[in-house]
């Protein structure tokens, strides 16, 4: 054995075996079992097989000129080959399924289905292998688009669609005389369900033969825009013009107009049904120097979805400014408790003086009988309260009040009676005994009932003039 370690030879003879016996371990896992004795114990080439599903078709022909019915969209493909050559195979797909159909006339042909770009080691059967292709003459024709609209059972309470705008109107469509000639319709849908207000979208189309088949052909375009207008309850209001800022010092407003007089609203029935008008068109005043013309907006009000138009003109006439006063005029109660009686405090003659201004036209037909004042009693109780008053009269008229604001008592009339007083029972005495009429009694108290109403005029000029003294030290 030392003979043997110490021979260079044999030490690098049994260094060789060695590394073969190492070699053939190490890929032993990896070569394939011999299925007969005798084959070799090293690795060897191997082949694989894989089926490829949905193969994508490539057809070759002049499609400027011709249409091609029959070629299939995808095929399976099997391969054979080395296990690395299958495997690569699998995850690129790496070659071409195709149909040459360059040299067929129109017609019906069958065509062998080939495949190109093979990697190298690599076989491929196809199936199928053979299709039957139809080969007709292009035909182009004009059709135009019908929309029809789905689920319009679920649209919004109230809302409808109206006649759809399609952009463009026809399209054209390309394809086989034969299939051309079986087309019915090109529709284009359009969903309702919870709409409230107008469409606007774009839209496939399909094509549709008598049957309700759809068609293969091509259309261009394949997608146009849609808009469907969605009528919905409307109601014709006017507006309110709400005035602020105040005229510059020595013009008044001579008219004004507005156009249109009155806008259409949309919206629900029940929101409709409740509004009567639009209030809030704003109008500055401090604006306005001369005869002028303004676009207002109109406010939207809650619940309306629209409103139209959106904007109204307002064309004001301006003119000098002039006065006129207007003396004793009677505060009205308004809103009155039917449980409350009033009485004024001060002015303790429920009458005011006002000072109107305007133009002079409007200011000479102005009449005492055009102005209204009053006040608002309809959230007071019981007891002396201090009340703005307010006034009607007059469009295109601002007024001045000698005081802005009156003291008024309220008095519940559920209070006891009072004990009747002398005249009270002397009417009774006269009812008793209706023979003192004949005596003279009656005109008597004729004569009486005419001095009392002497002195109630006469009391109620007096705090007239108290009242109008007051304002005068007031102002």
């Amino acid at each position: 054995m030392d003979k043997i370690l110490n021979n260079r030879w044999a030490v690098k003879l049994l260094a060789l075996v060695f590394a073969l016996l190492l070699y053939g371990a190490v890929n032993s896992a990896q070569a394939p079992t011999p299925k007969k004795i005798g084959e070799s114990f090293f690795p060897t080439s191997t082949t694989d097989e894989a089926t490829l599903t949905d193969i994508p078709v490539k057809a070759y022909y002049d499609d400027e000129k011709y249409v091609v019915t029959g070629v299939p969209q995808t095929v399976n493909v099997t391969i054979k080959g080395s296990t690395s050559a299958v495997k690569t195979a699998r995850q690129t797909k790496n070659f071409e399924i195709y149909a040459d159909m360059q040299n067929l006339s129109t017609g019906t042909h069958k065509v062998e289905l080939k495949a190109r770009d093979v990697s190298k080691g690599l076989t491929l059967s196809i199936n199928p292998s053979v299709t039957t292709v139809t080969i007709q003459e292009k035909t182009t024709a004009e059709f135009p688009v019908e929309t029809e609209f789905y689920n319009q059972n679920k649209i919004k309470d109230g809302y409808s669609p109206e006649q759809p705008i399609v952009n463009p109107k026809k399209v054209t469509v390309t394809g086989s005389k034969d299939v051309i000639d079986k087309i019915s319709v090109i529709k284009a849908f359009v969903n309702l369900e919870d709409v409230d207000q107008q469409i606007e979208k774009e839209a496939k189309l399909t094509v549709y033969d008598s049957s309700g088949n759809e068609l293969p052909v091509e259309v261009s375009p394949s997608v146009v825009d849609i808009t469907v207008p969605i009528s919905s309850p409307s109601k014709k209001v006017p507006f309110k013009i709400e005035r602020t800022g105040s005229l510059p010092e020595g013009i008044s407003i001579s008219s004004i107009e507005t156009s249109p007089s009155e806008v259409t609203v949309y919206g629900s029935q029940k929101v409709l049904d409740a509004l009567d008008f639009i209030d809030g068109v704003k109008l500055d005043l401090s604006k306005i120097k001369d005869d002028t013309e303004i676009d207002a907006d109109i406010p939207l009000p809650d619940g309306v979805k629209k409103v139209s138009p959106e904007t109204v003109k307002i064309k004001v006439k301006v003119a000098t400014a002039e006065e006129k006063k207007i003396d004793n005029v009677p505060i009205s109660v308004v809103g009155l408790n039917k449980d409350l009686t009033s009485d004024f405090v001060s002015p303790s003659s429920g009458r005011l003086t006002l000072t109107a201004k305007g133009s002079k036209s409007a200011i000479d037909k102005l009449k005492a009988s055009d102005v209204e004042a009053y006040i608002n009693a309809g959230d007071l109780n019981e007891g002396t309260h201090e009340v703005k008053v307010q006034v009607n009269g007059p469009q295109n008229v601002t007024w001045t009040l000698s005081r802005p604001k009156v003291k008024v008592k309220l008095t519940s009339t559920d209070t006891e009676d009072q004990p009747a007083s002398t005249n009270d029972r002397k009417d009774q005495k006269d009812q008793q005994d209706p023979s003192t009429d004949d005596n003279g009694q009656g005109e008597k108290s004729k004569e009486e009932s005419t001095q009392d109403k002497a002195k109630k005029e006469s009391s109620q000029r007096q705090r007239v003039k108290e009242d109008k003294k007051e304002d005068e030290a007031s102002s």
